[in-house]
């Protein structure tokens, strides 16, 4: 069904994941106000930068916008007398800096729409929020038993991605829920391929997959429909959340942060794998396991978004797992994603750093024992378990699954060979990325241990031992040729013949009575 329009000609496909670095690299006053000139960067390549000019007002704009989060954000207070002295200036560019370094570096804010507009407006100038409403109302005209009952906005973290809550017009009562999203770029199956694949989703029955009440795709979006909870996810029992609300709001600041209850960690890691290792089974990429993609229907995990990896969207944890050069297949990055998950049910809130250094204390030694696993600097260097092995580790191996219901999801040859590549390429583009963050990271090792106090005083000692050194043996030629010199003086007055067309050179007796 085409109910889309195609992409315009040489559309970008960006990687929303890339983190963005701003840095205030001068001030500048005008008659009424100071303006900021901040330099800004995606990823690790310093050609993939430009400039953008912002007031204090703009970054008070900003920070207003981010108060849904209820985040304490460290903006620097606002000074009507006294805002034009450079002093103030100065500190006041400190005090913006310290605020940029705090939303690039927190995980959600970072990859929020507000944040990336204001740091790169010239990517994110389109309202996706319309372009959506104009795919969904276009579908709605050659599907009418749907209809709209209100836009979900902000529900999730992507920023090409919208949801709305539906229903349909002989059960009006049931609610659902349609997602739209915008291709990204790791979509490396062809268009036929892509909405075969997706229109196939509605036909996978597993008991621990959300079903897929309908899903079409054309060549430049895709769209899924499926039935509501008003329990929410995963993410929403944990941070005792409201499923409809924004999720700046729902995510950033708990207020009550508490883990779950040890047999329902047990039970639902235990489901989680279970559906990861069909998939890979079945050799469907995933690589969007988190919590908020994981449904709750009454004890049971269900997974969600099976779509994402098919449309190419990058994962939630994507700027973790770049780092480490081990976790190059989305088998790799499934495993990572659920030590994230893991982490996330048993503590309440997100690992502070990756690699975890130390973990607080657990309900049990077999939770610590998974975590670790995953999770520690060791796990990143040498090589995570599989997700068979991790269902073999006591933490899951004894939950009792009661659910009998029969796996299904039948993926024709051709289709499964076109998967295979499209898998190959993404992991390929990982692997070329990691590569690049390697490489950027030696440099600035490299870089910084130069310009380190330690290695300047070792530079100046070794440049002062070079110069005495130089001095020495500049003295030491110095006397040489003038030993030699006073050699070659006397052998010519003690030689007994002389050539008669050769002055006679004077003696050191005769130099000495001059």
């Amino acid at each position: 069904m085409a109910f889309m329009e195609k992409p315009p000609a040489g559309k970008v496909l960006l990687d929303d994941t890339v983190p963005l670095t701003a840095q205030i690299e001068a001030s500048q006053s005008l008659h009424s106000h100071t303006e900021y000139i901040i330099r800004v960067q995606r990823g690790v390549s310093a050609e993939n930068s430009w400039q953008i000019v912002r007031r204090y007002s703009d970054f008070d704009l900003l920070n207003n916008s981010l108060q849904i989060s209820t985040l304490s954000l460290p903006l620097p207070p606002k000074k009507l007398i006294g805002n034009m002295e450079r002093e103030f200036i100065a500190e006041r560019q400190k005090g913006l800096q310290a605020y940029l370094d705090v939303i690039t570096t927190h995980h959600i804010l970072s990859n929020c729409e507000l944040v990336k507009k204001f740091l790169d407006p010239n990517s994110y100038s389109v309202n996706y929020t319309e372009i959506a409403l104009q795919h969904v109302s276009m579908f709605f005209r050659s599907e009418p038993k749907w209809e709209v009952v209100e836009p979900l906005k902000d529900i999730g973290w992507r920023i090409r991605k919208k949801y709305f809550l539906m229903k349909t017009k002989n059960q009006p009562k049931e609610r659902l829920m349609l997602s739209w999203a915008d291709l990204g770029p790791d979509k490396y199956l062809s268009d036929k391929d892509l909405q075969y694949a997706v229109k196939l989703l509605s036909s996978c029955s597993h008991p621990y997959i959300y079903k897929i009440t309908f899903a079409t795709a054309n060549e430049s979006s895709a769209l899924v429909i499926r039935p509501f909870s008003e329990k929410g996810t995963l993410k929403d029992l944990i941070y005792k959340a409201k499923p409809k609300d924004p999720f700046l709001k729902k995510y950033c600041n708990p207020k009550k942060i508490q883990g779950l209850e040890l047999q329902q960690i047990k039970t639902y890691g235990r489901q989680i794998l279970e559906v990861l290792k069909f998939l890979h089974e079945k050799g469907f990429p995933y690589g969007h396991l988190h919590s908020a993609n994981v449904m709750l229907d009454g004890d049971t995990c269900k997974l969600l978004d099976l779509e994402n990896s098919l449309l190419g969207l990058p994962s939630f944890y994507r700027s973790y797992f770049s780092q480490f050069r081990k976790i190059n297949t989305l088998e790799g990055v499934d495993v990572h994603c659920f030590g994230h998950l893991l982490y996330e049910m048993t503590y309440g809130r997100p690992p502070d750093t990756i690699p975890v250094d130390s973990f607080p204390p657990a309900p049990s030694v077999f939770v610590a024992s998974v975590l670790e696993s995953i999770l520690t600097c060791e796990a990143m260097k040498n090589g995570m378990p599989t997700v068979s092995r991790l269902l073999q580790m006591p933490l899951f191996s004894d939950v009792l699954l009661t659910n009998s219901e029969k796996p299904q999801f039948k993926i024709p040859t051709k289709l499964k060979e076109a998967l295979k590549i499209s898998k190959e390429c993404i992991e390929k583009r990982l692997t070329e990325e990691q590569k690049l963050i390697h490489q950027h990271r030696r440099l600035t090792r490299a870089q910084s241990h130069h310009g380190s106090e330690e290695e300047k005083k070792k530079r100046k000692i070794l440049a002062r031992k070079k110069s005495k050194r130089s001095a020495y043996e500049s003295g030491e030629e110095h006397s040489a040729k003038y030993s030699n010199s006073n050699n070659s003086a006397g052998s010519g007055a003690s030689s007994p013949l002389t050539s008669p067309s050769s002055p006679t050179p004077p003696s050191t007796a005769e130099h000495a009575s001059f």
